[in-house]
């Protein structure tokens, strides 16, 4: 195993270039699961569970809440949740130390922001569904998309009943509308020039690739997603220094026929991955 840790940390050493994608099985390894009804969604979401019914953070996001007071209720809880505390996990942490001194950038489909909370910079980083810091008209009048940090910790520490004061629900300022966080449930999400912006650099960064020794290095992404996980095997396959490196559990380690001879597979807990190699990281080059 040694000797598979030692090739990847040289596949990053030597690359020209590291493209870092990342879904939901990143953020379970730092103890974030949106999709289970776990002690963490009972303790932080059981009067939400109670209520509505709802029995894990995902379907907390597409419950249709009977009030304005209710929804922000549960969005600016979900906010806190994931943001509370001010410093990223070691998991992020770990991540960011490995490519923090290359040429890199960020592809994911997680709301929670926490690559720029390890300090990944927002031209450096994708986030195809959005995530739960920002607000939009719901109404989609304008493209504009506002940082709702002050307005959503505000939220969550004044709600009660998980109901949210009805002076601070936001209001578009163009229209006097109704707003929303600016993640990915319906087809109101923008993709305005904000996310435009980063979905080109995006493209940018692999057509600066091309020909180039690329590292893609993926972090927990399902064996069927198509967001992430298709174009990264279809980029491995069409760029002949191409390295593909998936990192997963068990039978979603997937990686198919077609680039098998380009790629690795690491099975096990990210977040113990990631902390063997920072550490052989830094006896390699202390």
């Amino acid at each position: 195993m040694e000797h598979k840790y030692n090739k990847v940390l040289t596949k990053i050493e030597e690359a020209d270039a590291i493209l870092i994608g990342a879904s939901n099985g990143l953020s379970i390894s730092e103890g974030i699961h949106i999709f289970a009804d776990n002690a963490a969604f009972r303790e932080n979401f059981g009067d939400f569970r109670e209520k509505y019914g709802i029995r894990s953070i995902i379907q907390g996001c597409f419950y249709p809440y009977p009030s304005e007071e209710e929804k922000w209720g549960f969005f600016s809880r979900m906010y806190n949740y994931f943001l509370y505390k001010n410093e990223a996990s070691p998991v992020m942490k770990n991540l960011f130390e490995l490519v923090k001194d290359k040429n890199y950038f960020v592809v994911t489909s997680n709301i929670d922001d926490h690559f720029r909370q390890a300090g990944v910079p927002q031209e450096r980083l994708f986030e195809i569904e959005g995530n739960c810091r920002n607000i939009q008209c719901a109404n989609g009048c304008h493209h504009q998309i506002y940082p709702g940090d002050e307005i959503l910790s505000t939220m969550a520490r004044s709600q009660k009943d998980g109901k949210v004061p009805l002076d601070l629900i936001p209001k578009c300022p163009m229209c006097n509308g109704i707003m929303k966080v600016h993640i990915e449930i319906d087809r109101s999400f923008l993709r305005g020039e904000a996310w435009q912006r980063s979905y080109q650099a995006y493209q940018d960064f692999i057509e600066k690739a091309h020909g180039k020794k690329l590292v893609i290095l993926e972090f927990g992404v399902g064996a069927e997603n198509q967001l992430i996980k298709l174009p990264f095997m279809k980029l491995t396959q069409l760029e002949e220094y191409a390295s593909y490196i998936t990192f997963n559990i068990g039978r979603e380690l997937y990686i198919p026929d077609a680039i098998a001879a380009k790629s690795m597979g690491m099975d096990g807990d990210i977040s113990e991955v990631l902390q063997q190699l920072v550490q052989m990281k830094s006896a390699n080059f202390s």
